[in-house]
C-alpha cells in the first residue's frame, strides 16, 4: 500500500510539472486497467503494474481537479472593465500601506453577461482622488458587500528562483484579482452564517484583540504570537524573516506539526485525565479512547484557526488515521499513517507538492521513521533523553538539507543550536500561553507570552550573526541524489558503508552555477511588472542595470526579485549596481540590494545618490567584454531637467555582438545620441526604451540601432498603456522579433561569438496554469 501511494503522489507531481493540462480521462482508465488486476492476483509482476496504475490514477486525479478550476475564470474580455459584485469577504484582511487586501466569495455579478470566477482577490486603496470616499471602512470575514471592481487575471512575476505566484493563487482557488472603484460600497449584511466564515470571523477577532492588548508599537513580537495562535504568518515583520530564515527557525514560527501534536496531546491527556474519575464514563469509553478522540478533536480545531495549512494538515490526518485504527482495534504501522495522511493531503489539495513546506513536512516525518529505531541502545535515564534529542536533531537538520539548498539555496550551520532552545519555548511555554490569551483575553498572558518571546529573541539574534551556508540552486537531480544519500547515512548503525552517503551529499553543498564563457555576456532582463531590473554577468563580474520598481512602503523589486534571483545562481557580489535614474520603477530596490549584498560599485544619474555618476564615454572591459556608457553627456547635469532624459544608456560589447540597454530616454535624448554617435549606435538586441511609450523609439533611432530583437520591460495590463501598438508596430516593422516581460516572464540574451541567442522563462519553464 506505502508504495502504492508513492507512486500516486509522484503521479500528482508530474501533472503539476506539465506545460499543457493533458485529456485525464485517458490516464484515469489506463490507471484502472492496470489497477483491477491486484485485486486478484498477489505477484510482484502485477504489484508493478498495480504502481503504474497508481501513478496513473494519480495524474488523472490532478488533472481533473485542475481541469475543474480552471474552468471557473475570468473572461479575457472583462478583463479591465467595471463590473458589480455581491459577495462575501471569505477571509482575513490584509493591511498594507495605503489600503487592505482580502479575500472575496462572488454570489451575484452585474452585468448578468459578465463572466467571474467565484473566488477573487480584491485590494481596496484608501484615499484615491477623493478621501471620504475612498476611506478604508474595516471588513470583516463574513460580512456581504456591493463592490464595483476592475480584475484581471491571475498574472505574477516569472522568474528563476523565484516565487510563482500564479500557482499560489490556483492552490487557494483564486482565479482573478483586481481593486475596489469609486463607486460607493455598501455593506449588504453583518454576518452571512457559513462554517468558513464563522471560522475566519474567530480568527480575526483573535487578531484584533492581541493588536489591542499587545499593541505593536510597544510589543515587536506580538506578530509571533499571532503567527503561532492563527496561522497569520503576514503578521510577522519582514525583518524578523531575516532572522529566522539565518537560524533555521522558520518552521517554528508558522503553524508547525509540532504545535497541533502538543495541542491535542495537552487536551487528550486532560480528558483522559479527568475520564478516568468518572466511573460511569470509563464504564461507556475507556478513558484512552475518549482522550484520543479529544485529542483529534482539538487538533482539528487549531488546524481550523491557524489555517489549515499543510503540515498542521498532515498532523490531522495523521492523528485520524491513527485514532481510527485504534478504535477499530487494530495496530497500523506509523509508515502507513504517514502514507495514509499524504494520500489525503493530495486527495484534498493536489497543488500541496507544490510548496516547500509540504517536502520539508513530509520529508522530516518520514526520516524520523525511518530512523525508528536508530535511539536503542545502553543509555538510560538523562542519557537516552540527550540521545533522543540528538539523534532528532539531526535527523530532521540532515533529512532538510536537500530540499533546503534546492528551494531556498542555504541552510543555517546554527540551525541545531537555535532550534534545541527554541523548539521547547516555543512549543511549551510561548505557544500555549498565547493560545490561552486567545481563550482568555486577559493582557498578564500575553504579556508573560511577550516576554518569553522577547527573552528567546535575544539568543536568535545572537545566533543569526553566524554564517549561513549559501550555494547555488542545485540542479533536480543533483538534489535528489542528496536525498538518497541523505537516506544511506541514516541507514542503521552497524551497517557498512553509510559514509559512502556523503558523496551523494556533498555534490550539492558544493555546487557552482553555470557562468558565461571568456568573451561572453549573459543578460537577464527580470520579470518585474511596471519597471526595470537586469542583470549582466561576465565570466567573474555581476553589473545589475536598475534594481527594478518600488511595489510598496512594505516592498520592492530588490528584496522580491533581483536578491532571490542573484541568490538562485549562488552571487552574493555585485561589481556594480548602474542606477539609471531617479524614476522609483527603476531605482526604489536600491536599498534592498545594498543591504542584502556586497554591492562594489555604484554608478547613477540620481542627484545625491552617494557613487559616481554615469557619464557618456565612461568605457571598461570585464572578462573580454567592453561595456561603454553613451548617455548623459556631463554637461545635461547642469541642467535642471526631467528625470527620463538623465538615463544611464549602456552598451554591452561580446564576440563582435551588442545589446543597447536605453532605460527611459525619449525623443530628445535619441537625437542627442544619434547626434553623438552617427554611425556607432547598431546594435543587435535593443532594450525598448521607456518600456515602448510613444515618448521614445523614433524612426530615425531604430534605423540607427537596426536591431533584430527588442526586449519591453513591462508590467501585465500595465496603467500607462504600455508599450504602446504604435511603437510595437514601429519595431516589427524594423524587423525585430518582440520580447515582453509581461507576456515571456525573464528574457535572458546570451552575446558571443558565434551568435544572439534568446531565451524566455515562460517558455522554458511552462506550466499549464500559465495565463489561465
Amino acid at each position: 500500500m506505502r508504495l502504492n501511494i508513492l507512486a500516486f503522489a509522484i503521479g500528482v507531481l508530474g501533472l503539476q510539472m506539465q506545460p499543457e493540462l493533458p485529456a485525464w480521462m485517458a490516464w484515469a482508465m489506463a490507471g484502472l486497467l492496470l489497477v483491477l488486476p491486484a485485486l486478484r492476483w498477489k505477484n510482484w509482476s502485477v504489484h508493478l503494474l498495480a504502481m503504474l496504475g497508481c501513478f496513473a490514477l494519480g495524474f488523472a486525479w490532478a488533472g481533473w481537479r485542475a481541469d475543474i478550476r480552471l474552468a471557473d475564470h475570468l473572461d479575457a474580455g472583462w478583463e479591465g472593465r467595471d463590473v458589480e459584485v455581491i459577495g462575501v469577504i471569505a477571509g482575513l484582511s490584509q493591511d498594507f500601506s495605503n489600503g487592505t487586501r482580502f479575500e472575496f466569495d462572488v454570489s451575484s455579478v452585474s452585468p448578468k453577461a459578465a463572466i467571474v470566477p467565484q473566488r477573487i482577490m480584491l485590494s481596496w486603496y484608501q484615499g484615491r482622488r477623493d478621501e471620504e470616499l475612498f476611506a478604508r471602512l474595516p471588513v470583516l470575514p463574513g460580512e456581504q458587500w456591493r463592490f464595483t471592481v476592475r480584475l484581471k487575471r491571475p498574472h505574477g512575476n516569472a522568474n528563476p528562483g523565484g516565487f510563482d505566484y500564479e500557482a499560489w493563487l490556483l492552490e487557494r482557488n483564486i482565479r482573478a484579482s483586481g481593486y475596489v472603484r469609486p463607486n460607493p460600497p455598501q455593506r449588504l449584511a453583518d454576518m452571512v452564517w457559513q462554517p468558513g466564515y464563522a471560522i475566519e470571523r474567530l480568527r480575526y477577532a483573535v487578531r484584533a484583540s492581541f493588536a489591542r492588548l499587545l499593541p505593536e508599537e510597544n510589543h515587536p513580537w506580538a506578530g509571533v504570537l499571532v503567527a503561532l495562535v492563527i496561522g497569520d504568518q503576514k503578521a510577522i515583520n519582514g525583518d524578523l524573516w531575516t532572522i529566522f530564515n539565518r537560524t533555521g527557525t522558520t518552521h517554528l514560527m508558522s503553524i508547525s506539526g509540532l504545535h497541533v501534536t502538543m495541542v491535542a496531546a495537552l487536551f487528550g491527556w486532560l480528558v483522559s485525565f479527568g475520564w478516568r474519575r468518572v466511573p460511569a464514563l470509563v464504564l461507556r469509553l475507556p478513558a484512552q479512547k475518549a482522550g484520543l478522540l479529544a485529542a483529534c478533536l482539538a487538533a482539528l480545531a487549531y488546524a481550523l484557526l491557524a489555517g489549515f495549512a499543510v503540515p498542521a494538515q498532515r498532523t490531522l490526518y495523521m492523528l485520524l488515521v491513527a485514532a481510527a485504527a485504534m478504535l477499530s482495534g487494530r495496530l497500523v504501522a506509523p509508515s502507513r499513517t504517514l502514507a495514509l495522511a499524504l494520500l489525503v493531503v493530495l486527495l484534498f489539495d493536489p497543488w500541496a507538492v507544490l510548496a516547500a513546506g509540504f517536502w520539508l513536512s513530509f520529508g522530516a516525518v518520514g526520516a524520523l521513521l525511518y530512523v525508528g529505531s536508530a535511539q536503542v541502545g545502553v543509555a538510560q535515564g538523562w542519557r537516552l533523553h540527550l540521545q533522543s534529542w540528538g539523534t532528532v536533531q539531526w535527523v530532521a537538520t540532515l533529512a532538510s538539507l536537500p530540499i533546503l539548498l534546492l528551494v531556498f539555496q542555504q541552510f543555517s550551520l546554527v540551525s541545531p543550536l537555535a532550534n534545541a532552545l527554541a523548539i521547547p519555548v516555543i512549543s511549551f511555554v510561548v505557544t500555549p500561553l498565547a493560545l490561552l490569551g486567545a481563550v482568555i483575553p486577559w493582557w498578564p498572558i500575553l504579556g508573560l507570552a511577550h516576554q518569553v518571546m522577547a527573552w528567546l529573541m535575544l539568543f536568535l539574534e545572537w545566533c543569526a550573526s553566524w554564517p549561513v551556508w549559501q550555494v547555488p540552486a542545485p540542479p533536480l537531480w543533483l538534489a535528489i541524489a542528496g536525498g538518497l544519500g541523505v537516506g544511506i547515512c541514516l541507514l542503521p548503525r552497524g551497517l557498512p558503508g553509510r559514509w559512502l552517503g556523503m558523496f551523494l551529499i556533498l555534490p550539492a553543498l558544493f555546487g557552482s552555477t553555470e557562468k558565461p564563457a571568456e568573451g561572453e555576456a549573459w543578460i537577464d532582463i527580470l520579470d518585474v511588472g511596471q519597471g526595470l531590473a537586469t542583470v549582466i554577468r561576465t565570466r567573474e563580474h555581476t553589473l545589475i542595470y536598475d534594481p527594478g520598481p518600488l511595489y510598496s512602503a512594505e516592498s520592492d523589486a530588490g528584496q522580491r526579485v533581483v536578491v532571490p534571483y542573484l541568490r538562485f545562481l549562488g552571487i552574493d557580489k555585485v561589481d556594480m549596481l548602474m542606477v539609471t535614474h531617479r524614476d522609483t520603477d527603476h531605482s526604489g530596490g536600491t536599498t534592498s540590494v545594498r543591504a542584502a549584498l556586497n554591492v562594489g560599485e555604484l554608478r547613477s544619474s540620481v542627484v545625491g545618490m552617494d557613487g559616481d555618476r554615469c557619464v557618456a564615454g565612461q568605457r571598461w572591459v570585464w572578462d573580454g567584454v567592453a561595456f561603454e556608457v553613451l548617455h548623459p553627456a556631463a554637461e545635461a547635469y547642469s541642467v535642471d531637467t526631467k528625470s527620463n532624459h538623465l538615463s544611464c544608456v549602456l552598451r554591452v560589447e561580446a564576440g563582435g555582438r551588442r545589446m543597447l540597454l536605453t532605460s527611459d530616454i525619449e525623443a530628445p535624448d535619441e537625437a542627442e545620441l544619434l547626434k553623438r554617435y552617427p554611425a556607432g549606435l547598431q546594435a543587435d538586441v535593443l532594450l525598448m526604451p521607456h518600456h515602448g511609450s510613444k515618448t521614445s523609439s523614433t524612426p530615425a533611432f531604430l534605423q540607427a540601432v537596426g536591431a533584430s530583437e527588442a526586449v519591453i520591460p513591462v508590467g501585465y495590463r500595465s496603467r500607462f498603456g504600455h508599450p504602446k501598438p504604435e511603437v510595437v508596430a514601429r519595431h516589427e516593422a524594423m524587423g525585430s522579433r518582440i520580447w515582453r516581460t509581461d507576456r515571456d516572464g525573464a528574457v535572458q540574451v546570451v552575446l558571443g561569438e558565434r551568435d544572439v541567442a534568446m531565451s524566455a522563462w515562460r517558455q522554458a519553464r511552462a506550466r499549464y496554469w500559465f495565463g489561465r
